[in-house]
């Protein structure tokens, strides 16, 4: 599949902290088959901070939504929980806890969140993007 044509994977995962290691790796895989193994590494990063925010602060399953589109690499992660996240914080005050969404935003080109409604459900969706150039 030439490399400007666009295609989108989604990986439903439960709530179990083992699924960040699940998504990275299946992330990696999908950046490898179509030629953007330069976005590999941070393309990790930003989807485990994503994922793991899902996960951990969240009591239901949630997603991985992985999207290439002309020449930009787009990372999601949807959750059940319709709050919105925690803004993030500056990274050189932050302890342990809080950095997440302060290396989204320090590695991607652009982030953001939407709240979401389906079928009933409620949850929010938190993505990052990175461009290819």
């Amino acid at each position: 599949m030439p490399e400007n044509e666009p295609w989108e994977y989604t990986l439903y995962i439960p709530n179990d902290v083992r699924a960040v290691t699940v998504a990275r790796r299946t992330l990696r895989l999908i950046l490898t088959m179509h030629g953007l193994i330069r976005l590999t590494d941070t393309a990790e990063l930003l989807a485990a901070e994503l994922v793991s925010n899902a996960v951990r602060h969240t009591k239901g399953p949630a997603a991985l939504r992985v999207r290439w589109s002309a020449g930009v690499l787009r990372l999601g992660a949807w959750d059940a929980d319709p709050e919105p996240p925690e803004p993030p914080g500056e990274l050189g005050v932050l302890g342990e806890e809080g950095r997440g969404l302060a290396l989204v935003r320090a590695c991607a080109d652009l982030w953001g969140w939407q709240p979401l409604a389906r079928h009933g459900n409620r949850g929010k969706y938190v993505w990052c993007e990175l461009a290819a150039a």
